[in-house]
């Protein structure tokens, strides 16, 4: 089955919200788990600097990347990403596609120098999709937030890209 690699369009909100309402996924970012279809629609109306990305496999969203360019002046070569993959298509390489996409845009049209992304410490299979994409770990950050009932770590990861002149 190939993977698609589209921007995201306002009909796919459904499928997003779902992909973000399985356990695995908003347990492993900030969601929370029951949000509203109206928290969803925000990411259309995130303002200048949003991408929003989905990962399509035989018509059906099984991912969704969200890119955001840093709008301070002295920040603009700067972009964080987040995403999540739909429980049943994890560990089969949309991650990976959905972060290629992503990173090429931001390479090769964006002009983006350094990207950012935050990952809890126990995330052991996104840190890995991380390091073989080139992000290194620059900090950890204790009880960054709360899971499970408990307080959790996070590790605050970077790319930096450099470029000849």
């Amino acid at each position: 089955m190939p993977t698609v690699i589209r921007h995201a369009e306002p009909a796919d909100i459904d499928a997003i919200k779902a992909i973000y309402d399985q356990p695995s996924v908003y347990a492993n970012t900030l969601q929370l788990p029951y949000q509203p279809v109206s928290n969803w629609q925000r990411l259309y109306n995130a303002g200048s600097g949003f991408y929003n990305l989905v990962a399509e496999v035989e018509g059906s969203v099984i991912g969704q990347l969200g890119l955001q360019v840093c709008q301070n002046t002295r920040r603009r070569h700067v972009a964080e990403l987040g995403m999540g993959v739909s429980e049943a298509f994890q560990g089969q390489g949309v991650g990976s596609a959905l972060l290629r996409a992503a990173l090429d845009m931001a390479d090769n049209w964006l002009n983006i120098r350094r990207m950012e992304l935050t990952v809890y410490s126990s995330n052991e299979a996104a840190i890995a999709l991380y390091e073989r994409f080139g992000f290194e770990v620059e900090a950890e950050l204790t009880d960054y937030a709360f899971q499970y009932g408990n307080y959790v770590n996070a590790l605050l990861m970077a790319r930096i890209t450099t470029r000849a002149v």
